[in-house]
Parts: C-alpha cells; structure tokens; sequence
C-alpha cells in the first residue's frame, strides 16, 4: 500500500498507509482523531523555481508533440493526394528515379547518405 499526505489544521502533516481505494477519503489525525484531508506535498525546488525557469519547462512540454502523420493519417493523405496538394511529396507509391549519364541510378527524393542496391 502507498503512503498518502494528510494535513490536520491542529496537528499539521502527517502520513498514513492507505489502499488506492481510500487514498481520496479523509483519514482520522493520529492525535486528535479529527477527519483530515489528503494533500500533495511539493517540494522546495519546484515551489521556489524562478518563473523564467518554470515557463521554461512549460513551453517545452508543449513542444513535445506526436508525429505529423500517423498511419492512418498517411494513407488518407495518399488517397487525396494530387500534384497540387503543396506537400512536396511525390506521387504516392512512386519513387522519383532518375539515371545519371553514365547509368547509375539516381534517387533525388532519397536521402544522399543511403546507398543504393
């Protein structure tokens, strides 16, 4: 079973094994017996953190984000996809391959550090 935080307005702080179940219920203060709530208890670092460093990390974990395309979200895209969609994409299923002029293959959307079969 997890410790839970409690706070008594008389007693203050004080810790209580709980099941998960009952971890939202007042629990009984040791002392006194009185119902008192569960709080979170933060610590220093986070609660004196100086606000630049706390927009800081705010902005960032908005940054994070998921992939532009899920799969899902690709296959649509190729069915509607069309020369003009702006995506800079070749034609779904197409690979661009050009020859160069002594016959190599040339693949100009590839990456240029992969090589070629």
């Amino acid at each position: 079973m997890p410790v839970y935080d409690y706070k008594c307005q008389e007693h203050g702080l004080f810790h209580t094994l709980a099941t998960v179940e009952d971890s939202d219920k007042p629990m009984a203060c040791p002392t006194c017996e009185s119902l008192s709530p569960r709080v979170i208890v933060l610590p220093r670092k986070i609660v004196n953190m100086d606000p630049a460093t706390k927009a800081a990390h705010e902005r960032n974990e908005r940054a994070s984000h998921e992939p532009v395309f899920s799969t899902a979200d690709r296959r649509q895209h190729d069915k509607e996809h069309s020369r003009s969609c702006g995506c800079g994409s070749p034609e779904p299923g197409k690979a661009m391959l050009l020859y160069t002029a002594d016959g190599k293959k040339m693949f100009p959307s590839m990456r240029p550090w992969m090589i070629s079969h």
